[in-house]
């Protein structure tokens, strides 16, 4: 059985501190992760900077595990499901296929993971 990682969940911390502007309930994000077979998730976009408002949407990025092909409605179901999460925020889901070629680089750079399995 692979063991799985929360990240940067020690506040106290300096090493781990987070540059996320919202509030992580780090065991809900776990079970949710295990529950839709996810890999790997990662913030990236505003909710990084400054920048990020109440306005906002939250910019996630996921992998999936090699055994799961979620469909458009897992999707949306996945991103509704993270929203009631994260305070009712608009969460915009993307794989690493779905960036833009353009800026995929950048993201893969500055995107800070919360959870790997």
């Amino acid at each position: 059985m692979q063991e799985s990682y929360l990240l940067k969940e020690n506040p106290t911390d300096h090493h781990l501190q987070s540059k996320i502007h919202i509030p992580l309930p780090h065991q809900k994000i776990e079970e949710f992760c295990k529950k839709n077979h996810i890999q790997k998730l990662s913030f990236f976009g505003s909710v990084l900077t400054d920048q990020f408002n109440e306005e906002s949407d939250v910019d996630v990025m996921v992998e999936f595990g090699s055994h799961f092909k979620p469909s458009l409605f897992d999707m949306v179901k996945m991103e509704n499901e993270l929203s009631l999460i994260l305070n009712n925020k608009k969460i915009d889901f993307k794989t690493s296929k779905e960036l833009s070629r353009y800026f995929r680089n950048d993201i893969f750079q500055n995107a800070e993971v919360v959870y790997v399995h």
